[in-house]
């Protein structure tokens, strides 16, 4: 194969490589524009950056914050957290729009029915129990004796009953109006967990009042303090009774430390559930990763629970996102156990989209073949329109014929040029021979040539008859 041979050749697949491109063009273009669309709909990639509110310093709300932080981050996601000084902080940073998610104590009466329209919930994630421990000495002080056997006991102690933002000095009030006692008989302080208490292992404070997990350090530590108690609820189920929001729970003898037997007795306890609520309008994939890993975080057995009771989406106060659901109650997605998150999230959520996208195109896609066989066929049937003209200037019987045959052999010199795919090869030659015949006709009409004896194929120009060019002209 000649140099020559091999540049014809290159040509003509570039030139049909143009022409497919340009008739299947505006297809590709509207189908590129419409995943474009579905995707800026969709946004199935969740942000980078995500709030969490949690609590206190050394508080439960901050460890398990610190996990989510640690999980998330082998996803890509930066889990920003931020302190507050409780549940109720939390619900108001999550009204005000500072903050995604956070961690809220459930059945404290904060909630308010206009908070189901912008809030969801991810489920609930672990009890709080109401940890009230008190000096052995205040104690013998006030009673006469080292053990208190419930919050009637505590007239004239100096109680701190946790800071505004956490919510606990509502359900104190609650509490203790429930046994009697006015906010008068105590001398009551709302100070924050770390102050408090130091202030009570300095003999400050004779009683200090948490609601938390079992995870908080302060509870950890002052469980093994010496010197000093954890009152027990003795009437719990009661407890529970008067307050629906509240749950009985026992500490079993020994859970904190098997060797030393800490506590020495079971300990009743009242304790509530903290959900993890998330604003309306929070990524879904960022709400699949936190409920995925509440599984793993909450999942286990602990000093309240048994494995897998927690997360749980049962009586929940606000309506559950149905990522959450799906996280919790479902089995883990086939894509999520083979794919990275990213990914799998990603086929997941612009599967349907793209179905959709299928069933549109694929109808569109039919012109395409037309539009081609058009273009290609074009470039051939243009030149009939010119041929005509020479034919119709010999047919009217003045003309000059060495210039139509100077106008015929410019014509036949831009057809030359023509490139077609070979399957289209059989117009061109067409086109050559009707030419050559108009020609013929020319120089016989001029004087210069005899007539051919004309064929059925040699009349198709002038009478119209059959062939793609007389129906083109």
């Amino acid at each position: 194969m000649t140099v020559t041979q091999m540049s014809r050749g290159l040509r003509n697949l570039l030139l049909s490589i143009r022409d497919l491109l340009v008739s299947a063009g505006p297809l590709a273009v509207l189908g590129v524009a419409l995943v474009i669309g579905a995707y800026w709909w969709l946004k199935p990639t969740p942000p980078k950056t995500v709030t969490l509110a949690t609590g206190p310093s050394q508080s439960a709300y901050e460890e398990f914050g610190k996990r989510y932080q640690q999980a998330l981050k082998a996803d890509g996601i930066e889990v920003k957290l931020v302190e507050s000084e409780g549940s109720s902080s939390n619900l108001q940073l999550l009204r005000d729009g500072e903050v995604d998610l956070a961690f809220v104590q459930g059945g404290s009466g904060e909630l308010k029915p206009e908070d189901s329209d912008d809030m969801v919930s991810l489920g609930s994630l672990f009890v709080e129990p109401v940890w009230l421990f008190y000096r052995a000495e205040s104690a013998k002080k006030f009673t006469r004796s080292e053990r208190l056997d419930g919050l009637h006991q505590l007239r004239g102690m100096r109680v701190n009953v946790g800071s505004a933002g956490s919510g606990l000095p509502m359900l104190m009030e609650r509490l203790l109006d429930a046994n009697h006692i006015a906010l008068g008989e105590l001398t009551l302080s709302e100070l924050g967990q770390t102050p408090a208490t130091v202030a009570f292992l300095n003999g400050e404070l004779d009683a200090i009042v948490f609601a938390s997990a079992p995870e908080s350090l302060m509870v950890q530590m002052l469980l093994q303090t010496p010197g000093v108690h954890l009152l027990s609820f003795s009437q719990n189920e009661a407890y529970s009774r008067r307050f629906p929001f509240l749950t009985p729970v026992t500490l079993p003898r020994g859970v904190v430390d098997l060797a030393k037997n800490v506590p020495t007795r079971d300990v009743r306890l009242v304790a509530s559930t903290t959900s993890l609520l998330a604003r309306e309008g929070t990524h879904p994939a960022l709400l699949t990763l936190f409920a995925q890993n509440a599984q793993i975080i909450h999942g286990k057995a602990g000093w309240f629970n048994r494995a897998r009771e927690f997360p749980s989406t049962l009586h929940a106060e606000l309506p559950i996102a149905k990522e959450a659901e799906r996280a919790i109650n479902e089995p883990t997605p086939s894509l999520q156990r083979y794919m990275p998150f990213w990914i799998a999230n990603l086929i997941e959520r612009m599967w349907l989209v793209m179905g959709l996208l299928i069933a549109v195109m694929l109808p569109l896609s039919r012109i395409v073949p037309p539009l081609y066989q058009f273009r290609v066929r074009s470039r051939v049937f243009r030149w009939y329109g010119k041929l005509r003209e020479i034919e119709d200037e010999m047919e009217s019987g003045t003309f000059d014929g060495k210039e139509l045959l100077a106008q015929l052999d410019k014509l036949e010199s831009q057809v030359e040029k023509i490139s077609v795919p070979l399957s289209y090869a059989e117009e061109l030659y067409a086109l050559r021979n009707h030419i050559q015949l108009v020609r013929k006709r020319v120089t016989y009409r001029s004087g210069q040539a005899k007539e051919p004896a004309s064929t059925e194929a040699d009349n198709r120009i002038s009478d119209g008859s059959g062939g793609n060019a007389s129906s083109v002209a």
